[in-house]
């Protein structure tokens, strides 16, 4: 009985000891499952992938793009029929409003975490918060001041700016037949939109301040993204509070007075609202979008965007913008296409360089081998002294 029992002592012992093994392997298989949820979601190098992941390049700039064609006409509305002539102040809204749903997010838990601190230095984040009110206020004032032509004029400015500012900041350069592509997309746009050049000296004035800002905006923004572990939403929580702060500066010098005195029924409120909350999501979007691309990517996009309502106007709408814009807009669609199939043959290139790399350690067991082969012609000799 002795022996009986010891015999299956032993093997409840095995028994045992092999449902424990078996639990410790499901307990870690679990906690390695909550360690890998908790990265992607409550630090800010798992928020970043997860973001990369979901908004790739195509989805971040397509959204950007609906986004902005429904901006362009909430703010026609806006500033038209509901005769809100208060640029500045609206693009206080805009942030407000975006500074509102952020905070709902966070309460919530649905915002990104942000990088440490000692990360991104606070004078960074400041710099950009301010850039991104002059941009935004300033670009607003210019469309209210000055004539449409003038405007696109403006803002075709943006991109040797960019390319420029990048050059001098980060010794950033492109190639020959990308600086070719842009400037065939520049002039394409020029020719499409700039119809008529009515000069105005404040309003002249107004868009050269904005073009430095916009530049730099959109440097920093992809700049920030692409080198830190920032999301858009987690970059827009800490930024929009100083944006607020110098767009509140900015309202008595460049908005004319009355704002207080502005019939705030429903209908003139809602749209408004309506027009703030697509402040919110063109904020975002162009966020990701150059979070994903480029600067410059990001100026082409609004340069397609100014192609595509102008021709689809023509051939949706029967509007006749001439032949000769017509000719413009085609000719910029051509450069667009020219530049995207460089940026996608660059990306390619990237892609097969860096599957390329993986081959070098593979040398790293022919090493060790060799040391141990060294290791035991040196015992040997060493066995041959004694």
């Amino acid at each position: 009985m002795g022996l009986f029992d010891s015999f299956l002592g032993g093997k409840a012992t095995k028994f045992i000891k092999r449902k424990d093994s078996d639990a410790g392997e499901a307990g870690r298989a679990l906690e390695e499952i909550r360690s890998t949820l908790y990265n992607d979601i409550r630090t800010s190098e798992g928020a970043k992938r997860q973001q990369q992941r979901i908004c790739g390049p195509f989805v971040a700039m397509s959204f950007n793009f609906m986004v902005a064609v429904g901006i362009i006409l909430a703010n026609k509305l806006v500033m038209g029929r509901v005769g809100f002539n208060y640029p500045i102040f609206l693009t206080l809204i805009h942030y407000t409003t975006a500074w509102i749903l952020l905070a709902i997010f966070k309460s919530l838990s649905l915002l990104p975490v942000s990088p440490p601190s000692k990360a991104t230095p606070f004078s960074s984040l400041f710099s950009l918060g301010a850039v991104m009110a002059f941009a935004s206020g300033l670009a607003n004032t210019s469309l209210k001041h000055n004539s449409v032509g003038f405007y696109q004029m403006a803002k075709i400015a943006v991109t040797p700016t960019i390319v420029f500012a990048e050059f001098i900041l980060f010794r950033k350069t492109i190639s020959f037949n990308k600086v070719l592509a842009l400037v065939v997309v520049s002039i394409g746009v020029a020719v499409a939109t700039v119809t008529d050049l009515e000069f105005n000296l404040f309003g002249a004035v107004i868009a050269i301040l904005w073009i430095i800002p916009s530049g730099i905006n959109k440097i920093l923004w992809s700049n920030l993204q692409q080198q830190g572990n920032w999301t858009a939403l987690a970059l827009m929580w800490k930024t929009t509070p100083i944006t607020i702060f110098f767009l509140v500066a900015l309202m008595p010098w460049l908005d004319p007075p009355g704002v207080l005195s502005f019939k705030w029924n429903l209908n003139n409120s809602s749209a408004i609202i309506v027009s703030a909350v697509l402040g919110f999501l063109l904020q975002w979007s162009g966020a990701l979008a150059l979070g994903a691309t480029s600067a410059t990517s990001h100026v082409v996009l609004g340069q397609f965007k100014t192609c595509v309502l102008l021709l689809g106007g023509y051939f949706i709408f029967n509007s006749d913008p001439g032949f000769v814009s017509i000719c413009g807009a085609v000719a910029a669609l051509l450069g667009m296409t020219v530049y995207t199939s460089l940026n996608l043959q660059e990306s390619h290139d990237k892609v097969t360089k860096q599957s390329q790399k993986p081959s070098l350690p593979l040398s790293k067991p022919t090493t060790t081998t060799t040391q141990e082969e060294s290791l035991e012609s040196n015992v040997k000799d060493n066995s041959d002294v004694v």
